[in-house]
């Protein structure tokens, strides 16, 4: 699985929550005190974001953080698990 895969499918799922939400780009930004152009790019899968940002973001959408990554990980599909 790459890096840009998961970019996309996080992207993806925070638009859509964002938009279900009701929310523009500029009032998420507002309420995670993230600048609005940063959340387009995670959005588009230029940027990944951190933990911090991560919990910010999912507080602000309501949404637990475990559910919205369970989202995210359904969007990615099948990976293949490492042996240890």
């Amino acid at each position: 699985m790459t890096s840009k895969k998961i970019g996309k499918a996080f992207g993806e799922h925070l638009k859509k929550t964002r938009q279900k939400a009701g929310l523009t780009q500029e009032a998420l930004a507002f309420r995670t005190r993230l600048h609005r152009t940063y959340i387009s790019l995670l959005e588009r899968g230029l940027k990944s974001p951190t933990l911090e940002t991560l919990f910010r973001i999912c507080s602000a959408l309501n949404v637990p953080p475990e559910d919205f990554v369970a989202e995210v990980t359904k969007l990615i599909g099948p990976t293949r698990q490492s042996k240890a």
